[in-house]
């Protein structure tokens, strides 16, 4: 397929979804690079190998992994021109979404409780690479939350058609990276001592 085919709208269209795999790529190769790091660190005299995870961790990539289906159906009952279902699934995923952030510094307060802080006396070199990586990709649900918000609006405002849904698209695709990238991030840390 020719890339410069096609009216303005399709170009447009098309150069969006372009913009968005190239930061989706750059952000695959900045946590590449930081699970290559907490490998790498591993090897450290001082590295916990003993920890576990908190649970809450486990209970937020359920719900992180539930928002991802809430997404998807809402994109399916948009299609179908379904708009107070689409409406109720979008607002389930915003509230999801809410809820994994509240589990992640639940996660954050069992650590800190075990002990260990993010710096100083008490903390550790493997507690600060699960702080980092855990804080940066909540940073990343944030802006997929304000993508989210944006959607909902635009839904509100019937911006949104079966045949037009680009900004609906471009904020599932993200959501539903930053849900793969929590399940894989969390299965590293889970797995990865």
């Amino acid at each position: 397929m020719d890339l410069t085919q096609g009216t303005l709208e399709e170009k447009n269209n098309r150069a969006k979804k372009m913009m968005l795999w190239f930061g989706i790529i750059s952000l695959v190769m900045s946590f590449a690079g930081w699970t290559s790091a907490f490998v790498v660190s591993s090897t450290r005299p001082d590295w916990l190998s003993d920890f576990q995870l908190p649970n809450a961790f486990i209970i937020s990539t359920i719900i992180l992994l539930i928002s991802s289906v809430t997404f998807a159906l809402a994109k399916k009952a948009l299609e179908k021109n379904k708009r107070q279902q689409t409406t109720l699934l979008l607002l389930a995923t915003l509230v999801l979404g809410i809820v994994f952030i509240i589990c992640q510094f639940s996660g954050f307060q069992q650590i800190i409780d075990l002990g260990y802080n993010f710096t100083g006396p008490t903390s550790n070199i493997t507690m600060s690479y699960i702080y980092l990586i855990a804080v940066v990709h909540i940073l990343h649900v944030v802006v997929g939350l304000i993508c989210l918000l944006v959607v909902i609006y635009n839904h509100f405002k019937q911006k949104y058609q079966p045949s037009n849904m680009l900004g609906l698209e471009l904020a599932a695709t993200f959501w539903h990276f930053i849900d793969i990238l929590w399940l894989y991030l969390f299965l590293f840390l889970y797995f990865v001592k």
